[in-house]
């Protein structure tokens, strides 16, 4: 049997997705028989934010780049850190409370690589990757701060 390089980015998983995330499939995904650790970052959907009730959130992307950007990040992780495989996942679409909005999970054969490699990818993709937050309230909604999707442009008054 053909043994697979330990560094394979091909391994790698990158997606975006509109249905809810397996974070067990994922932290198998990047499991190898050399890894020691598996750490993982799992974003989910809280009832608050700044002290108001949340009802759910809804997420867009510019998709086409935002996979790019994932990319990025995964060569980035590799290049400063001791790490096997790499699984990001971020879902699009209306997501209710306690669902996963961001999944990542990075293994390697210590620890410390794995949690420095998580931590930046989730740092790093809050950072470039174009995906934003809406946040549903009882009296309203709003983009989360930092998280503004492009402009459009406003419809032209119509003249006399």
């Amino acid at each position: 049997m053909k043994r697979i390089p330990m560094n394979n980015p091909a391994e790698d998983l990158i997606q975006i997705v509109r249905q809810p995330i397996d974070p067990l499939v994922l932290m198998n995904h990047v499991r190898g028989p050399g890894d020691g650790a598996v750490a993982s970052f799992d974003g989910c959907v809280r009832d608050n934010s700044a002290g108001r009730a949340t009802l759910y959130l809804e997420y867009e992307g510019y998709e086409p780049m935002a996979r790019v950007k994932m990319l990025e990040i995964c060569a980035q992780i590799r290049e400063r850190f001791a790490i096997h495989r790499v699984a990001i996942v971020h879902r699009l679409g209306r997501l209710e409370i306690g669902e996963t909005s961001v999944f990542i999970a990075i293994s390697a054969a210590h620890r410390g690589p794995a949690f420095e490699a998580c931590r930046y990818a989730i740092d790093t993709l809050k950072r470039i990757v174009p995906i934003w937050k809406k946040e549903f309230f009882a009296d309203g909604a709003v983009w989360a701060d930092g998280e503004i999707p492009p402009a459009t442009p406003a419809p032209k008054p119509e003249s006399d």
